[in-house]
């Protein structure tokens, strides 16, 4: 099973080997792993940072209690295997027997667990760029910032809708295993679920939330991971959700890999292949008129045309090659010839080099509007993901910066961004492709009253809209429980929120979605 086309980042990352002609008096590799061991472990000891501030969303003044700490991971004797970072913000009013700031009434205010993916993000992404109180400054198309960063008070977080607590899972964030625990047993799909739902567990022990409307979001293989907790949540802990929103959903992983005899990923990556051939002005009329028309014709022509063509492999004729070739020249920009030599099947990475070629240029895969330059030109694939070098070096200033600044929370640790170092992950066995759509149906089933909220970016090429509505498709749910999933579109990509008229409208159809939940 191949996942690399899988794994958020896996081609931003590049280990660092290490300099075996150091000094070995001055800096031991062991010393020097003792010293982190003992730092790490240092931190686990120290109690939550409490702190508290206001905020305006919406033209209501919110003041709220924030708690950034490290939970426990206890076995069933009480030994801590692991410490999982956390940061908590908790609405207050004043409302107490004094007129002290009291937390509402906790069947009354709802709680989100959210985090990102990966695996081995933090919940560095939706926590400062699109829920949380303060969030990094991007150009009102998603442009970079000069660096390092620029804070504000985020106008669209979530904090009038529900209380929000963002975990970083193990190896991530701050995130540790403990002194002598190996963390591979934490870096897995059932295993990361299983530690997550934990965390949340013990949550709402210590801070008396049991009868709180409860929710999850999640992004990329956050959604992945929401998933799996809406089972285990609910099967294993009696846990039972409220909602859950996914933003740049991938439950399905077949839907997103290019292997050989894998056809799926080439006709449902191809509306997006449509919408950033659009953008980049590389579509001919009437293609190049209208982005959701251009996109819908697409839509029509893979779920017709272009799978029935592939379906036929060998068996088209030259002059049905020829036409479907043309006709997907038509919709994503690239020669009809490039096509052909590439059997009708153009993967991602040789999309993303290849449309702008012919100006030296790359297109992002987190968001294909963003562009790149490669040092080799005349490579097949990109050297890197402009979209991503765009958005990490912003990102990790101002955490770091706010997280040891306004939170008041101290660590010598590194805060592990996006980190390499949960690989490999393992997947289940039984199945070729991980597939948690059945869990998530499942949960469905059993608690009617879930409700789910898609969110897809027209511009995203790691997880694709219609790859998103094919899994939505197949979860096989009973008719009367298909109106629980809701869909919503952004002119943005895998981090919509990055576009500033996205970030707004997320949080409008976020409104929405609480607003109608039980």
């Amino acid at each position: 099973m191949k996942m690399n086309l899988i794994l958020l980042a896996a081609a931003c990352f590049a280990l660092t080997p290490f300099a075996a002609a150091q000094d070995a008096e001055i800096q031991k590799p062991e010393a020097k792993a003792d010293s982190k061991a003992k730092s790490e472990s240092k931190d686990a000891e120290k109690p939550p940072v409490v702190t508290e501030h206001d905020i305006s969303v919406g033209g209501q003044t919110i003041h709220y209690r924030a708690t950034t700490g490290l939970m426990p991971q206890p076995d069933d004797f009480g030994k801590s295997k692991a410490s999982i970072f956390y940061i908590a913000y908790e609405k207050l009013e004043k409302t107490g027997p004094n007129g002290e700031w009291v937390r509402p009434e906790q069947s009354k205010r709802p709680v989100t667990f959210t985090f990102n993916g990966g695996p081995g993000s933090s919940s560095v992404w939706l926590h400062m760029g699109a829920l949380g109180p303060r969030r990094v400054v991007f150009g009102d198309e998603g442009q970079m910032p000069v660096p390092p960063a620029t804070m504000v008070d985020n106008e669209s977080s979530w904090l009038d809708l529900t209380d929000l607590v963002f975990i970083d899972p193990v190896s991530t964030g701050f995130s540790r295993a403990a002194d002598g625990e190996d963390a591979s047993k934490f870096h897995g799909l059932n295993e990361d679920a299983r530690s997550v739902a934990d965390f949340i567990r013990l949550w709402l022990v210590r801070n008396d939330r049991w009868l709180s409307p409860k929710f999850l979001a999640g992004e990329s293989y956050g959604t992945t991971r929401a998933a799996a907790l809406s089972g285990d949540l609910q099967d294993r802990l009696g846990i039972y959700l409220n909602g859950i929103t996914l933003i740049s959903m991938v439950l399905n992983f077949q839907t997103l890999s290019f292997d050989a005899g894998n056809d799926e990923a080439y006709w449902l990556f191809l509306p997006t292949y449509s919408a950033t051939a659009f953008y980049h002005k590389k579509l001919k009329a009437p293609f190049d008129q209208d982005l959701e028309k251009t996109v819908e014709l697409a839509r029509s022509f893979a779920r017709n045309e272009y799978l029935v063509a592939l379906g036929r492999g060998d068996a088209l004729s030259k002059e049905e090659t020829d036409a479907i070739a043309q006709k997907l020249s038509d919709l994503i920009g690239l020669s009809k010839e490039y096509i052909i030599r590439s059997n009708l099947r153009v993967p991602i990475f040789s999309f993303t080099k290849e449309l702008l070629r012919d100006q030296g240029r790359t297109v992002g895969r987190l968001d294909s509007r963003y562009k790149g330059f490669d040092v080799n030109e005349v490579s097949d694939r990109t050297e890197y993901d402009p979209s991503y070098a765009a958005i990490l070096g912003p990102y990790t200033a101002a955490l770091n910066a706010y997280v040891r600044g306004e939170l008041k929370f101290e660590s010598d640790v590194n805060y592990e961004i996006l980190t390499g170092r949960v690989r490999p992950w393992k997947f289940p066995s039984d199945s070729s492709y991980p597939d948690v759509s059945r869990t998530l149906s499942g949960a469905i089933s059993r608690n009617p009253y879930l409700r789910v909220s898609i969110e897809c970016g027209y511009f995203d090429l790691a997880t694709p809209f219609l790859a998103s509505e094919y899994t939505v498709a197949h979860m096989n749910l009973e008719p009367s429980l298909r109106k629980n999933i809701t869909m919503n579109y952004y002119k943005s990509g895998h981090m919509m929120y990055v576009r500033k008229e996205d970030l707004v409208a997320l949080k409008q159809n976020a409104s929405k979605f609480y607003s109608h939940a039980p």
